[in-house]
C-alpha cells in the first residue's frame, strides 16, 4: 500500500514539473506588466536593465541576448531627467541617431507632418498638445492610426486612467517612450489655459436653489 502510494506521489510530481504550462503563464505575466497601472506614478527602482531581464523583451529567445544593454548603448546620447535618461528627440535633431524609416532599411524617405493637435482637459490642468512632427519623424502614420487613434475630431475618448492601463498613449509611453510619473506631466499638458478660464459648474451646482 505504501509502495503504491509512494509511486502516485511521484508520478504526480513528475507531471507537475514536465508541465509547460505554468512557465508560459509565468513568462506571460512577466511581459504584460511592463506597462502595468502605475496608481501612484512611482518611479521604477532602476532604469534600464539588460533587456532579458527589463519585462519587455522575451528572455527565452537567444537573440535577446545579442541585444547592446541599455547603459552601454544610451552612454553618448542626450541626457534627460526621466524615463530612460534619454532626450531621444534632441538626440535625433543632434544627429547622434539615424533611425531607419523602415525595417530594412531601404532609404525611404519620412512623412515628417509638422502639426499640433491640442486636446482641451476639462479639469485644472493645462491642455495637451499633440506634437506630430516629434512622432512622425520616428514612425510612419500607420504606427497610430486607425488602430490606436482614429483620425477624425472627437472620435478618440481617453482619460489617464485607460493611458496608464496601456491604452492609446500608453501603448508606447511607459514601454519604449518616456513614462507617465509626476515628473513628466507638463511634457503633454504644456498649453495654459487661457486667461479668465474657470472650470465648468455641473447640472446640481447650475440649478442649486441655496446658491
Amino acid at each position: 500500500m505504501k509502495k503504491s502510494i509512494l509511486v502516485g506521489v511521484s508520478l504526480l510530481v513528475a507531471a507537475l514539473v514536465s508541465t509547460p504550462v505554468v512557465v508560459m503563464a509565468a513568462d506571460t505575466d512577466a511581459v504584460s506588466s511592463a506597462n502595468s497601472f502605475n496608481r501612484l506614478l512611482q518611479k521604477p527602482a532602476e532604469k534600464n536593465l539588460p533587456p532579458a531581464e527589463d519585462g519587455i523583451h522575451d528572455a527565452e529567445n537567444d537573440n535577446t541576448y545579442v541585444l547592446q544593454p541599455p547603459k552601454i548603448a544610451f552612454d553618448s546620447l542626450v541626457r534627460s531627467d526621466f524615463g530612460n535618461y534619454v532626450d531621444w528627440i534632441k538626440s535625433l535633431r543632434e544627429q547622434k541617431i539615424s533611425p531607419r524609416n523602415e525595417r530594412m532599411g531601404g532609404g525611404e524617405e519620412p512623412m515628417i507632418m509638422d502639426l499640433d493637435i491640442v486636446r482641451e482637459v476639462r479639469g485644472s490642468m493645462p491642455d495637451v498638445i499633440f506634437p506630430h512632427k516629434g512622432h512622425t519623424e520616428w514612425l510612419q502614420c500607420s504606427n497610430c492610426h486607425p488602430d490606436i487613434f482614429i483620425p477624425q475630431q472627437g472620435a478618440n475618448r481617453m482619460n489617464m486612467a485607460g493611458i496608464l492601463l496601456g491604452q492609446k498613449c500608453g501603448v508606447c509611453h511607459g514601454k519604449v517612450s518616456f513614462p507617465v510619473v509626476t515628473t513628466t506631466c507638463r511634457l503633454c499638458h504644456s498649453q495654459a489655459k487661457p486667461e479668465g478660464w474657470a472650470p465648468s459648474k455641473s447640472s446640481a451646482s447650475v440649478d442649486n436653489p441655496w446658491q
